[in-house]
């Protein structure tokens, strides 16, 4: 996070109700240049406050504005130009052309450096660059989550200081390819100055490769604090676990502690 950066998205006292359940209300400030990780348990309503933040969940109270206008007054147009979204999970019922798929993010663009380039070099960044020739139907899960990862990349190819929501974003990859796929998200976010929101499961990801962490246990902000060793009493609050801390220069390693219970 830098210092003075402009406040990005603002949540104040926002509520949404999904049947008998419901999430906030929330109150909290993303500005440009963070890299902020949501964590809670199953079913906490991580994605849905990820939602809520991309203004696919409208509020039933409060208010989301993003760079001081309420999502509510933004038509689609706008919203695509500050946000940026990379779902869960993503319908491959239509069997479309890779490259079709990532030029998606480029509509309402102009593409001063070239389209076919724009697709090439997201495609390189997410690690899909093999996959440019080839349809939809016949890529593995971890494949079509490369495609779409190249779509937001496109998307964002020529904006400076959005939001980039993204969620689970490595769930799909064995450990290399979330390595290399992960430095490249935080390398693209960092470059451009967007702030990049992930949900996660991955506890230890979110200390390494984060600055900021959103905690949320029953649709409520549990608690909003640094990615660091500080943490570590929230999170085993959060989770009900106790974990083993190991401390080496500035790198934090935790493991949770099977000899000991919560209490």
């Amino acid at each position: 996070m830098r210092l003075m950066a402009p406040v990005l998205l603002r949540l104040s006292n926002a509520c949404i109700r999904l049947g008998s359940q419901g999430i906030g209300p929330i109150s909290l400030e993303i500005v440009a240049g963070e890299r902020i990780a949501i964590l809670g348990p199953s079913g906490a309503g991580k994605s849905t406050l990820l939602r809520l933040m991309s203004g696919e969940q409208v509020v039933k109270s409060g208010d989301v504005a993003l760079h001081g206008s309420s999502l509510a007054k933004l038509d689609g147009a706008s919203l695509s130009q500050r946000i940026a979204v990379l779902p869960q999970s993503y319908p491959n019922i239509f069997d479309l052309p890779v490259r079709l798929v990532i030029e998606l993010g480029r509509l309402n663009r102009a593409n001063p450096w070239g389209l076919d380039e724009i697709i090439r070099q997201s495609a390189k960044l997410a690690c899909a660059e093999h996959l440019l020739n080839r349809t939809t139907g016949r890529l593995s899960g971890g494949e079509l989550a490369r495609v779409h990862l190249a779509r937001v990349f496109a998307q964002f190819w020529d904006v400076r200081e959005g939001l980039l929501l993204v969620d689970e974003p490595l769930a799909a990859f064995d450990p290399r390819l979330q390595r290399d796929i992960f430095q490249q998200l935080s390398m693209f976010s960092e470059s451009r100055g967007h702030a990049l929101v992930a949900v996660l499961h991955d506890v230890q990801l979110a200390l390494d490769g984060f600055d900021r962490l959103l905690m949320i246990r029953k649709g409520e902000l549990f608690a909003d604090c640094s990615a660091s060793i500080d943490a570590v009493p929230n999170l085993e609050n959060l989770f009900r676990v106790k974990f083993l801390v190991h401390q080496n220069d500035d790198v934090l390693f935790l493991r949770t502690n099977n000899a000991s219970d919560f209490s």
